[in-house]
């Protein structure tokens, strides 16, 4: 299958690749089963671009984007009533959902997830029939599917990536000390114009010990934050890179550059209406107005709340043919490589491009909404009044 371009004024230049690796069985199954044309080649990838500039223009214009979760019933009646069982899987994060298929949800129970995920930052599924292609379509749902210029997808289902860490290591080996990739605290597509919104990863192989995924509330990190340091942050911004590099058109020889694009440290979720801080290790660059050393300072202690309080994280071991569905607004995580690479992983995964990030002064934390603070925080917040 030849490389197509997403934008068409896009050259290839990567070398051509011929993959030799064994896809997983449980992986073929599934594929087949969804009538994947696996005859040409596995995976497909679209052309890559060289320039930055290229990059820059496949969504360089802001679009309209609705919030399903603003719309839904805030009871999720429809929602929960479908399900044989609803766990939370800690007091701030996390919630598993049994006794539903993804692919049979109604647009109404839709739109009472994308709350769900909203106020609880990441929902799992276990036991999904789920092809690709219904995928995307529940993708399509929550925002604009991001088809990524870089990486490998699913053949004819442009928009649907796969997560094959035996093939993302033929480009950049992984090895104990050094597991790479997604094995590292970040946050999915933070230097788009409207970074992403609902991620949705489905597992159907996984190693028998380890390759979990952990999450961290952005809601949890600022709410950890004392009000006098909130202060110093609340309205900042600061400037997000993508993880790719490319070369500048106009002075290719200064090396590899980034797109960068700057947003809010702290945003405030359209659905819920809850600050969160919004700063990730892998992609947060510098703040803005301040001296390298100062931005420094502040970004190194805001990724060590986010990273080290262990209360505000959710631990999740996959089993085949899992989902996890993640607000990339409100949330950092991190996929463990413990396994080593000895036995097969495989999924695909959907991001929905959303809303460009917003700060308002005036909303307030999870816990201050759902009267949560203790008498201490009570009392530091009157302080300030």
């Amino acid at each position: 299958m030849a490389p197509a371009p997403i934008d068409p004024s896009i050259t290839d230049v990567a070398e051509p690749r011929k993959d030799s690796l064994k896809l997983p069985e449980l992986a073929r199954k599934r594929l087949e089963k969804a009538g994947v044309d696996l005859s040409q080649g596995y995976p497909y990838r679209p052309s890559r671009p060289l320039f930055l500039q290229d990059v820059y223009k496949i969504r360089d214009q802001p679009w309209d984007y609705v919030e399903a979760g603003a719309r839904a019933d805030k009871s999720k009646k429809n929602l929960f009533s479908a399900a044989t069982k609803v766990t939370d899987l800690t007091s701030h994060i996390g919630t598993e959902i049994e006794g539903l298929q993804l692919k049979d949800l109604t647009n109404v129970q839709r739109d009472e997830l994308a709350l769900l995920i909203a106020e609880r930052s990441v929902v799992f599924f276990r036991n999904q029939d789920l092809s690709p292609q219904q995928q995307k379509e529940l993708g399509d749902w929550y925002g604009k599917v991001e088809i990524h210029p870089q990486v490998p997808q699913v053949p004819g289902n442009l928009g649907v990536t796969i997560i094959w860490p035996d093939l993302q290591a033929t480009e950049s080996a992984a090895n104990f000390r050094n597991p790479g990739g997604a094995s590292r605290w970040h946050t999915d597509l933070v230097h788009e114009l409207q970074p992403g919104r609902i991620t949705h990863l489905h597992n159907d192989t996984v190693p028998t010990i380890g390759g979990d995924t952990l999450w961290a509330s952005g809601y949890g990190a600022y709410e950890k934050l004392s009000p006098e340091f909130r202060k110093i942050i609340d309205g900042r911004s600061a400037v997000y890179r993508s993880g790719h590099a490319y070369l500048d058109r106009e002075n290719p020889e200064v090396g590899p550059k980034y797109v960068e694009r700057t947003h809010p440290l702290v945003r405030v979720h359209p659905a819920t209406g809850w600050k969160a801080l919004w700063v990730n290790r892998a992609s947060t660059q510098r703040i803005v107005g301040l001296d390298k050393a100062e931005s420094d300072v502040i970004l190194r202690y805001l990724f060590d709340v986010f990273e080290k309080n262990v209360d505000i994280q959710v631990r999740w071991r996959w089993t085949p043919g899992t989902s996890a569905l993640w607000d990339n607004r409100i949330t950092i995580h991190n996929a463990s490589w413990d396994y080593s690479g000895k036995e097969p992983r495989h999924g695909t995964r959907v991001t929905s491009l959303a809303d460009k990030p917003i700060f308002n002064a005036a909303a307030p934390t999870r816990r201050e909404a759902l009267g949560l603070l203790d008498d201490s925080e009570k009392k530091e917040l009157e302080m300030l009044k």
